[in-house]
């Protein structure tokens, strides 16, 4: 995703954001998924919460506008809670005016890493504790149950405000350094986007074959034992050559992976 040159504008504009208008992107950060849909996830908050800056840093180039708002409805699947700090971080790019490729490789590469931290703080460690503490205060009839477990996710949600100016203040320190070294940068975000990608396919990706040819499982007995689970792994490479080779809409492939499990489990395939 690296292109072979990043260039910037020679003078780094004005600084238009305040802080009033990091606090209200954290705010609006908050509705990351109330425009939720399979094929592009996230990306209709994610892009809704950035706009009024973007309105801001582009003023009347509609051109530099448009293509911010074309990339950014990408498909994005991250941490709600800590999905600010990003927002924050890439808008100060924006501001700033570096490469989209740099920015659009920073986003991809980070959405996934951040998501699997986000989950494990908040869904794996912090809610469950705190649900649990306060359901031993409730199932005693004590009202501090429900109120603490409120008041946690009351500071869950309002910790979006501070992360996106922390993230817009990381973003600004960093931009020199990010403007240097913009080529390494970019690489290492999709290096690390990929790995994501492939641990997620590895995980969710599965395949179970009932044919039999003879009394040996064709699955179990035959491919897996050559290659494991290389049937997840060349349907995953067949969908993924229909999306980008032959541009079939994502929409479309879910509707065919949903119809072919269903022929599949009724004639007794998988």
């Amino acid at each position: 995703m690296a292109s072979d040159e990043i260039k910037t504008t020679p003078q780094a504009p004005a600084k238009k954001l305040t802080s009033h208008d990091i606090t209200v992107l954290g705010i609006r950060s908050s509705l990351l998924q109330a425009a939720f849909s399979y094929e592009r996830m996230q990306a209709g908050g994610w892009a809704w919460a950035q706009v009024p800056a973007w309105k801001k840093i582009f003023g009347d180039d509609k051109k530099g506008l448009s293509e911010a708002m074309t990339d950014n409805m990408e498909f994005i699947n991250t941490s709600p809670p800590l999905v600010s700090i990003l927002m924050g971080l890439l808008t100060s790019m924006e501001e700033k005016h570096v490469n989209r490729q740099t920015i659009r490789g920073l986003k991809n590469g980070l959405f996934g890493p951040m998501a699997g931290i986000g989950d494990a703080i908040y869904w794996f460690t912090l809610m469950p504790i705190v649900g649990g503490i306060a359901a031993s205060f409730a199932a005693k009839g004590n009202l501090l149950g429900p109120i603490l477990f409120f008041l946690v996710y009351l500071a869950v949600f309002l910790c979006r405000i501070p992360f996106a100016h922390l993230g817009y203040n990381l973003g600004t320190k960093a931009i020199d350094v990010i403007q240097e070294n913009s080529d390494i940068i970019a690489r290492v975000a999709t290096i690390m986007g990929l790995t994501v990608i492939g641990a997620l396919i590895s995980s969710y990706v599965s395949l179970s074959l009932k044919v039999k040819i003879g009394s040996v499982a064709l699955q179990k007995d035959f491919l897996d034992k050559v290659f494991p689970n290389i049937l997840p792994l060349a349907f995953t490479f067949f969908l993924f050559w229909l999306l980008k080779k032959k541009k079939v809409s994502p929409i479309v492939l879910i509707a065919v992976v949903f119809v072919l499990c269903i022929v599949c489990s009724f004639f007794g395939i998988m």
